[in-house]
């Protein structure tokens, strides 16, 4: 019976990681000499982050569900005028941020931006891009979202 794991493989290069942390970490590694600014590899629990102007991007590894999570908090949910923000964010869902998408967290009352993608046949460019997409669309939305609707809104 053939080996059923899932194969961490960088499409480029060839290279064959023993895991998707250790992947993740190389790819974290290599992101960060490209943006010269260090990274911190995963923590223990599979997560670090990336600041980029105003927003902070975590980059989670949920190896148990085979998923790797962009998360960036952009604000608080206004206690006010809602149809109109959460109609924003769909139309801001429709083309504006790209891979990632608006979210809201129930328990939090929080709006984030959030991006999943399966970890097996994860490549270098396709991180590369995901992670760049998502720290530039926080750290356009955060501000200006906040601008137009404040948490107390």
């Amino acid at each position: 019976m053939p080996d059923e794991s899932p194969l961490f493989q960088d499409r480029r290069t060839g290279h064959v990681y023993r895991d998707a942390r250790d992947m993740l970490n190389d790819y974290i590694r290599r992101f960060g000499e490209q943006a010269q600014v260090d990274l911190k590899p995963l923590d223990e629990d599979g997560y670090t982050d990336v600041r980029r102007g105003s927003a902070t991007v975590g980059v989670n590894v949920l190896e148990d569900h085979g998923i790797l999570l962009f998360l960036s908090r952009i604000m608080d949910v206004p206690k006010s005028g809602r149809e109109t923000f959460y109609r924003k964010l769909l139309e801001l869902n429709f083309l504006a941020t790209s891979d990632g998408a608006f979210a809201i967290d129930k328990d939090k009352d929080a709006l984030y931006l959030r991006c999943l993608r399966r970890l097996s046949g994860l490549d270098y460019e396709e991180f590369e891009d995901m992670l760049h997409t998502m720290a530039t669309v926080a750290d356009e939305w955060d501000d200006r979202l906040q601008e137009l609707f404040g948490s107390g809104a």
